[in-house]
């Protein structure tokens, strides 16, 4: 007997609308839609089961869907939270298959060869997912053929009413004003409303070896085709597949591009499409039972103590160092506690990480006793070895400057643990000549020092803010006595000048006063202050600024 790859496809028709029912569970009640904005424009993205009963369709503009329905609610879509839902259906559908393809938004490509019979069969293993969704609150559709084309053609085609069984139309290929009344085709104003189920589909199979009879009836919608190519070959009056298979291969191709021919090969099997299942990720994490629930320090110490070697170890042969550590207390109570450290650079020394989780001990609440103790790298960076090379002297001086960066990531890490990374900055240079700009606010543990930085020319004060009326002569030359913030001051030493003209391209008001000269002055009280002298711009008078003291 002839082995056959078994490819199963699931498709979660309403996925965006139901994942937002679970997340509002008994706080929704009507038609819900997801929004989306296509071209400025809102339309419906997803439908609730209630939304597809009202008549709505995917993609219609949202201002028609309320004329259609007054009382839908609404909800705006979100690609990320979908995706990792998406991805949590893809580890929960692992329980059928270790060969699991995500097929964003909503569907998951499953390699069932050789599995199926561990669940009684296909139509058991269907039979079961089925179930599951429904517990899950989700809309199911399945396909099962030897081709993944095959597969997705009939979880989304296959079994449909009006006239797919018998003219090839899929509902997305009718006109606009057809589609909006699709769901209320067969019924009239003031009767009930056609019945959905949850699961709208029984599973759809296609035997080994007859891909072709199985495909022959559907449109051909279901080949994954462009949409031009699809919209040429209906005005044309092709539109189930069976009447595709008839036309030429050269001319189909020539006529209609090549992806026609490939997707027709591709869904018979003719051409290969591999599934290329999703790597899973890595989670670095070590767990500890107890026997008996603790809650002294020292005993949560010690099993911390047990835990980190085993999770750093993971860490140095992946390659990987934490940035943040998660530390979790599953309390006897059945409630659970978490704290999170993070560190300034990534690290997998246990001797780094112990101190920080040491540090916020003080906020765990034991309750009745913690009874399993987990310790997680929430957050993981490559860590690369770094070696010295050339001569004596240079390994020395690099050695040198690593340990000296490495005591100050420790110092960060250790601040951070107190108040925050998130709180200590630094001062990175910028590439500008205007004294308000020559540095940017970075943070600390996620920037380094700029080792190429070069000192300007020209020293700058130590303390820098907005530049303060100074009260004296209007010349440009350094003045001789001078009034700022209510004090007389007598000029000893000027040094200058030094000339800094404004970005031309940029219109900051801050420098609408034009060039500035700027001057060291030293007064006879000791002070040394930074003034310049504005010589004004065409709107803005100019005058004596001071902006900076020195040391």
């Amino acid at each position: 007997m002839q082995n056959h790859r078994r490819i199963l496809s699931i498709w979660f028709p309403r996925l965006a609308a139901e994942r937002v029912l679970r997340i509002e569970r008994g706080t929704i009640s009507g038609p819900l839609a997801i929004i989306a904005t296509d071209n400025n424009t809102q339309t419906l993205a997803s439908l609730s089961l209630e939304a597809e009963a009202e008549g709505l369709r995917v993609s219609q503009p949202l201002r028609d869907a309320r004329a259609f329905c007054p009382g839908l609610l609404t909800r705006p879509a979100s690609q990320q939270a979908e995706a990792a839902f998406l991805s949590r259906l893809a580890r929960w559908a692992s329980k059928f298959t270790p060969f699991i393809a995500q097929e964003p938004p909503a569907a998951l490509l499953l390699d069932i060869t050789g599995c199926a019979h561990l669940f009684g069969g296909e139509i058991p293993l269907t039979q079961a997912l089925q179930a599951d969704c429904a517990k899950l609150g989700l809309s199911v559709q399945t396909g099962i053929a030897d081709t993944p084309g095959a597969a997705w053609a009939l979880a989304r085609f296959a079994g449909q009413s009006g006239h797919s069984a018998h003219t090839g139309d899929a509902i997305d290929q009718e006109a606009r004003a057809t589609r909006s009344r699709a769901a209320k085709r067969h019924w009239t104003r003031g009767g009930a409303a056609p019945h959905l189920s949850m699961n709208t589909s029984a599973p759809a199979i296609a035997e080994p070896g007859k891909i072709r009879q199985a495909l022959a009836p559907l449109p051909i919608a279901a080949l994954r085709l462009p949409a031009a190519a699809a919209t040429n070959l209906n005005r044309l009056g092709i539109r189930r597949i069976d009447e595709l298979t008839c036309l030429p291969r050269a001319a189909l191709a020539r006529r209609f591009g090549r992806d026609v021919v490939r997707r027709l090969d591709q869904a018979l099997g003719v051409e290969p499409e591999p599934i290329t299942p999703a790597r899973p990720e890595n989670i670095f994490a070590t767990r500890l039972t107890l026997p008996d629930p603790i809650g002294l320090e020292s005993d949560i110490m010690a099993a911390i103590d047990r835990l980190l070697p085993p999770l750093c170890e993971r860490l140095k042969r992946a390659g990987k160092g934490a940035r943040r550590i998660r530390l979790g207390l599953l309390r006897s109570d059945h409630t659970s506690q978490h704290i999170e450290a993070g560190l300034a650079r990534p690290s997998h020394s246990p001797d780094q990480i112990r101190p920080l989780i040491a540090l916020k001990l003080i906020e765990v609440d034991p309750g009745f006793g913690i009874d399993v103790i987990r310790i997680e790298a929430a957050t993981v960076e490559p860590l690369h070895p770094t070696q010295h090379s050339g001569h004596a002297e240079a390994s020395t001086a690099g050695a040198s400057r690593l340990k000296d960066g490495a005591q100050m990531d420790n110092l960060i890490t250790r601040l951070g643990g107190r108040i925050g990374l998130e709180a200590i900055t630094r001062l990175h240079p910028a590439d500008s000549h205007i004294p308000e700009k020559t540095a940017t606010i970075m943070g600390a543990a996620w920037s380094g020092p700029d080792l190429n930085w070069r000192a300007p020319d020209n020293p700058r004060p130590l303390v820098l803010f907005p530049p303060e009326i100074v009260t004296s002569e209007n010349e440009p030359r350094p003045p001789i006595t001078f009034r700022w913030r209510r004090r007389d001051f007598e000029t000893t030493i000027a040094h200058g000048p030094e000339r800094i003209a404004p970005e031309w391209w940029l219109d900051d008001p801050n420098w609408r006063s034009g060039l500035r000269d700027y001057w060291r002055l030293e007064t006879a009280t000791g002070e040394r202050l930074w003034l310049f002298y504005a010589h004004g711009g065409a709107h803005v008078s100019g005058g004596w600024f001071c902006q900076g003291v020195f040391a």
